[in-house]
């Protein structure tokens, strides 16, 4: 048996409702689904505590667990953690705070900001700016996922998305500098695969000690599902087990092929067999 449990990132299973995401991922293996908010409603300011506590429980039916949350910002249109209109930086810290709400009454643990369209240097601002108003922006998400008892994880996404916060040493620095516990980094393999010149074992090995990397989302730097590019899982799998990692590791594609469901499948039925031989 492998000893890793593995999430789903649930936007892989569009369009399936959600009733009929959780019943097939739980059929092919996996622990849990990652939501982004955006699946769930075009409008996530909307979605209530008692929705969510729904969302909970359709996906306890069939013995998952809601993860987390992944993907914060795609809606509503219009937020922003670099914008320097004070009515933007509002809106988004106060749809952060109810996203932490949210993610705690569906009984998730953890956060992933990623949204790299919504964390641009805009205008004539310095990366210097942006960046400080981003770190501040984190400052604020650290207190409300204190506040529901979840992490808000910084995802270092690579330069072709974003220009800000490419590299874990990169997010370790706004998570040293904000000091909260509530607030870590995470390690997304595909845009590590891209941005970082060490090897995703070596990093693992690297930063994982200071225990300020606290999850894992799995995928190629194709941006397919793991064992459907060139990326070695193997090694990464094993620097996991070796640094003691104890999280769901979530599985996120973007470009699914031949759909969706396969990827899916083909994923967990690939990376359970690459954790067995250790």
């Amino acid at each position: 048996m492998s000893a890793y449990s593995f999430a789903l990132c649930n936007e892989v299973l569009q369009p399936l409702n959600f009733e009929a995401q959780c019943r097939y991922a739980a059929s092919l293996g996996y622990v849990g689904l990652e939501v982004a908010p955006f699946t769930l409603s075009d409008n996530p300011k909307d979605i209530t505590i008692e929705q969510a506590k729904t969302f909970k429980n359709i996906a306890k039916l069939h013995r998952l667990q809601i993860t987390g949350l992944h993907w914060l910002l795609v809606k509503p249109e219009g937020l922003s953690i670099t914008s320097t209109d004070v009515t933007v930086q509002q809106k988004t810290v106060a749809f952060i705070h109810h996203l932490c709400a949210l993610c705690a009454a569906m009984g998730g643990k953890y956060l992933v900001h990623g949204s790299p369209k919504q964390r641009l240097v805009v205008g004539e601002q310095t990366h210097a700016e942006a960046l400080s108003l981003a770190t501040k922006f984190f400052a604020q998400a650290a207190q409300s996922a204190h506040q529901f008892d979840v992490t808000y994880c910084i995802e270092p996404l690579s330069a072709d998305q974003t220009p800000l916060i490419n590299t874990l040493a990169q997010a370790i620095a706004i998570v040293e500098e904000v000091n909260h516990p509530a607030l870590k980094t995470m390690l997304d393999t595909s845009s590590a695969g891209i941005a970082e010149t060490a090897s995703i074992a070596d990093l693992i090995d690297q930063f994982f000690p200071s225990g300020h990397v606290a999850h894992v989302q799995l995928n190629d730097p194709n941006r397919r599902g793991p064992g459907q590019g060139d990326m070695q899982f193997g090694p990464i799998l094993r620097a996991l087990h070796r640094n003691n990692y104890q999280g769901a590791i979530a599985i996120e594609p973007f470009d699914y092929q031949p759909d969706g469901q396969a990827c899916a499948a083909h994923s967990i039925g690939y990376l359970k067999g690459v954790g067995e031989i250790q």
